[in-house]
């Protein structure tokens, strides 16, 4: 099978693909595509397309509704690039707080009498500590932990907040993180606000003239997520009123990056060699398994499957609606057959779902036909 990249896609990914598939830049008759941050929307699907990988958390850039009703199955790779990004929060706390690039652009002026100039003119950039200021977290997944746990290393006050955290996710943060219930909490208490949540239509623009209206006079706000989650007249109107101190944020979208009291980053949140690495790996392993097995780990559309396989017997993948009557109209096809179901797995996502069977004996040729044929069933997929 061909594996298509929209975007350069680091050797560690790749090298888990080859040689078994061919890596090109041509999306004709590809099964699968690697992709970062290249705009999907326009492209047409071919049939044989069954997933995109995305190397990197966001998936503004894919059409993922499409791709769900096309049986195309889209995975990101959350946690994989949280490092770099964090270490890029932490940096930006400290930009806001010291004026470090002031006092960088300044000292490169200097050329005579360097030692007396600097010890005159220092005072221009002196700055607080963030040591026992107080850091609200927005979002405590892979990201938002890592940024509330190395804030409490670093001496700070952290409180967090995030309604849909998973056990998993609540293992991960430091017991020393105190839980805000609300926003407002947040909003109140806080001298330093970060953002890690998804761009989805409830949270965009979300930071704007109201919520900045609640929270601490000269707050500092980061936004590492996504540039439609805060409302740029917003923020121009705190930096200009002062309630805002400084914005912080990795999309210099439009005008915003040379607004007074802006620090803006060309969206370097995932831009290391070890980020770039992780999510090029983290990606090509889950399309590979989609690929070979079925399974699905990390998709945005799609629910989560992990069905071992047993030696010697053909898999059936079943991408369909998340309807009623059909895992019994799809096993009915197997009795129908008189095949054998070894193992069965069901799993929904919101109105999507996904049936794997494992089938002992050979397979006629027309079932992959008749499974289709019923009423909701997407794709059918039969791996040896």
């Amino acid at each position: 099978m061909k594996i298509a990249t929209l975007n350069k896609i680091s050797d560690i990914g790749l090298n888990e693909l080859r040689p078994a598939y061919e890596i090109s830049d041509d999306l004709n008759g590809a099964a699968g595509i690697l992709v970062r941050s290249a705009a999907m929307h326009e492209i047409e699907f071919d049939k044989e397309l069954h997933a995109i990988a995305r190397a990197g958390a966001g998936v503004n850039n894919i059409p993922i509704d499409r791709c769900a009703d096309e049986g195309i199955v889209v995975f990101n790779t959350p946690g994989a690039n949280a490092n770099a990004v964090k270490e890029l929060v932490i940096a930006g706390l400290l930009m806001a707080s010291r004026d470090l690039l002031g006092g960088n652009a300044w000292a490169k002026t200097l050329t005579e009498d360097v030692a007396k100039a600097v010890e005159k003119g220092k005072g221009m950039f002196a700055g607080c500590e963030i040591a026992g200021k107080t850091l609200g977290v927005i979002g405590l997944g892979a990201i938002g932990a890592k940024v509330a746990n190395t804030a409490l290393d670093l001496g700070m006050k952290v409180i967090g907040y995030d309604p849909f955290i998973s056990i998993d996710g609540a293992w991960r943060i430091s017991k020393n993180v105190a839980h805000a219930t609300d926003l407002k909490q947040i909003y109140e208490n806080c001298d330093y606000i970060t953002i890690h949540v998804p761009l989805t239509p409830d949270t965009k623009g979300f930071i704007n003239n109201e919520t900045i209206s609640q929270m601490k006079q000269g707050v500092v706000i980061l936004n590492y997520s996504r540039a439609g989650l805060v409302s740029d007249d917003g923020i121009k109107a705190g930096l200009s009123s002062g309630k805002v101190r400084r914005y912080v944020t990795d999309f210099p979208d439009g005008d915003i990056a040379s607004y007074p009291g802006v620090i803006a980053f060309p969206h370097l949140g995932a831009s290391t060699e070890e980020s770039e690495e992780n999510c090029a790996y983290m990606a090509a392993i889950q399309l590979k398994d989609y690929l070979e097995n079925g399974n699905i780990k990390n998709s945005v559309n799609y629910p989560e499957m992990n069905c071992a396989r047993i030696p010697g017997q053909k898999r059936v993948v079943v991408l369909h609606k998340n309807i009623p009557a059909m895992l019994s109209q799809i096993s009915g096809e197997f009795s129908k057959l008189s095949l054998n179901i070894d193992n069965l797995q069901n799993r929904s996502k919101k109105e999507y779902a996904c049936t794997v069977l494992d089938v002992a004996g050979d397979i006629p040729a027309d079932t992959e036909t008749a499974l289709k044929a019923i009423d909701g069933v997407i794709r059918v997929r039969i791996l040896d």
